[in-house]
């Protein structure tokens, strides 16, 4: 590490595994979580946060995630459950749900229903045959579509929606504008932090004119 400029240069092949994981987590922030659910081959539900999350192309839509393995390298329920069923949901996570979503984070037992334990219900999937979360206002059906091993400690996990569930409240059907006040989701910040949506401002895409133009004003955005 050197400091330059006011800046601190972080070379990540001098960084170990979890010196990289902190940088990253307390910088790209806030990260959308996916609350994702499965099923074990045996029909055990299983439910689990995940961070390292984003939609990545609408036409297919693909949505990734990053599953970390456990120490030893194995698969965790999720990715496991992925890899056996080819399907997995995920759920949005809302204000309203972050304290049961915590209880899903916990290292417990493949054999354990999460969402039991969350005091939280299952409802049958439409097109794939894991339950997506009653409770939550946003759910994504999605089939497998690429599993990419980046290396023995993660994998990315690549999956097609199929079918979304939106609270009617929050997307209007005839626009397909959503509504982030009613969504309410939360994002991860670095540490045990939690950001919430509500901090939210327009700002329009300038054309290639009005970018070009001498006498063009600053844009200032955020709290004035």
């Amino acid at each position: 590490m050197t400091l330059h400029n006011g800046y601190h240069a972080f070379d990540f092949a001098d960084l170990s595994a979890r010196e990289a994981y902190k940088v990253m987590i307390g910088t790209i922030v806030p990260r959308p979580i996916a609350w994702v659910t499965t099923i074990s081959p045996d029909g055990v539900v299983n439910a689990a946060p995940y961070s390292f999350f984003n939609c990545l192309s609408a036409d297919p839509p693909i949505l990734a995630l990053g599953v970390e393995n456990k120490p030893d390298r194995s698969f965790k329920d999720t990715a496991y459950n992925i890899r056996m069923t080819e399907c997995f949901t995920v759920n949005i996570v809302d204000r309203a749900n972050v304290e049961a979503m915590a209880v899903t984070a916990a290292a417990v037992g493949p054999e354990v229903d999460e969402l039991e334990i969350a005091g939280l219900t299952a409802a049958p999937g439409d097109r794939v045959a894991c339950p997506r979360i009653a409770e939550a206002p946003v759910a994504f059906e999605c089939e497998r579509y690429l599993g990419i091993a980046v290396s023995s400690a993660r994998e990315i996990i690549l999956g097609r929606i199929v079918r979304a569930h939106i609270r009617e409240d929050i997307i209007d059907p005839a626009t397909f504008y959503s509504d982030h006040e009613k969504l309410d989701a939360l994002g991860r910040m670095g540490g045990n932090g939690y950001a919430g949506t509500f901090d939210y401002f327009d700002l329009p895409t300038p054309s290639a004119e009005e970018v070009l133009r001498p006498s063009r004003k600053q844009v200032q955005v955020g709290n004035s």
